[in-house]
């Protein structure tokens, strides 16, 4: 018989690196690419393995990411197959979720309802493919209470993530340290190091004892990789599965393995632009695996005006349904639906949300515009960084970020 899986979606996350892109909703409804949401793709990860039972387990301004998930997420229901965001109840008193590990504490009767074999734990902010069958298969094969997804880092890296330190065997978890200074490198390469991923497979009754356990623990900062894994690698009930092992349909060899966790402004800014070149860094076109999503009733993108300079053109750019590049010149760029770029502007560089309006002869360079902004006719982005920073935020490596609504100085 097919062992029941059920997948917990973390969605919580308040996101305070990426102000203001999150000042008006959670982390995980940051829209991406262009016509997704963040948390598209773990659920595209998850259905495109087969696995239709998911919990998204929400918290910080969660409105528009459960309006999201309502409006696009429908399984049939003759099979009982679900997508369900489910808010912080206070099921166990008046408090918030003081962790990922209480969030799944709090939600125990989601897990007790269900009853699967094992259960997946995975967040919802990071951009990759992966097919969590394989880590399922391997999960299960090997016996142990949970599985981590590690990705392999430099090892003159090791400080920037959270380091799995790995049995001679390769498999079996001895440390899990976050961003240690010392760390050594695998068995099988002394020059890398294992980085968590903050995805894990749980068997079902290992999770609900380790949560129940962490619970009672007044010094515990209640989290999942902070708390629960180390509580099972000092049991010896922990595995590392190896994102290089997993073989997702379709993909390429210069796409394969590529996951962002898109946390700063900057790496968010970053993993748009490796979608953009002629053979991207991370491919939306597998259709084998593809990142589903629902952006609307949008009519095509139009691309008008070809005389003089007056020339709609873009450019190594992605360009969404509804947009309208009226004599303007598009480079370098993610623009989402609804948005009109006007004459003789020119837009280098930009992940430009759905909504905006780029007046006559503006200038964007290296920015961030949220939605619905107004770029008034004439005015300069990313050209005075100086100027910038006294009106918006600009992030370490000097892109331009307008929050959503906000008001264009010329």
């Amino acid at each position: 018989m097919a062992v029941k899986v059920l997948a917990i979606v973390l969605a919580g996350g308040e996101g305070k690196r990426l102000m203001p892109l999150t000042a008006d909703r959670a982390k995980p409804g940051v829209p991406f690419g262009g016509i997704y949401r963040m948390i598209d793709f773990v659920l595209s990860n998850l259905a495109n393995a087969g696995y239709l039972k998911i919990v998204v387990l929400t918290q910080y301004k969660s409105h528009s990411l459960d309006r999201h998930i309502s409006k696009t997420w429908r399984m049939s229901t003759l099979l009982g197959n679900y997508v369900t965001p489910v808010p912080a109840q206070q099921r166990l008193g008046p408090r918030w979720f003081a962790g990922s590990a209480d969030a799944i504490y709090q939600s125990l009767n989601l897990i007790n309802d269900e009853a699967p074999d094992y259960v997946i734990v995975f967040g919802a902010d990071h951009i990759y493919r992966m097919d969590p069958k394989q880590m399922v298969n391997d999960h299960i094969a090997s016996g142990a209470a949970v599985t981590v997804a590690g990705i392999r880092q430099p090892l003159s890296m090791a400080d920037q993530f959270g380091v799995i330190d790995v049995a001679e065997d390769g498999k079996k978890i001895k440390a899990f340290r976050e961003k240690p200074k010392d760390a050594t490198g695998l068995p099988d390469s002394p020059e890398e190091v294992y980085a968590s991923m903050g995805n894990y497979v749980f068997t079902t009754r290992a999770l609900c004892e380790a949560v129940s356990a962490d619970a009672q623990n007044p010094d515990s900062k209640h989290d999942m990789g902070g708390n629960i894994i180390p509580m099972l690698v000092e049991r010896g009930e922990a595995n590392v599965y190896d994102f290089r092992d997993n073989d997702v349909p379709g993909s390429t060899d210069r796409d394969r393995g590529y996951w962002r966790d898109v946390g700063t402004l900057d790496s968010f800014y970053e993993a748009h632009m490796d979608l953009i070149a002629t053979l991207p860094i991370f491919n939306l076109y597998n259709h084998e695996w593809p990142i589903f999503t629902n952006y609307g009733s949008w009519p095509p993108a139009k691309f008008v005006h070809g005389y003089d300079d007056r020339q709609g053109r873009a450019i190594d750019s992605m360009i969404s349904p509804g947009v309208v590049v009226s004599g303007a010149l598009v480079e370098r760029s993610v623009i989402s639906p609804n948005v009109r770029v006007n004459s003789w502007a020119h837009v280098d560089g930009a992940v430009i949300m759905e909504g905006v309006s780029v007046g006559r002869r503006a200038v964007i360079r290296n920015a961030i515009i949220d939605k619905n902004v107004v770029i008034p006719e004439g005015a300069q982005i990313g050209v005075d960084l100086d100027r910038d920073r006294k009106l918006y935020t600009v992030s370490d490596n000097g892109v331009v970020v307008i929050g959503k609504g906000q008001r264009v100085e010329l």
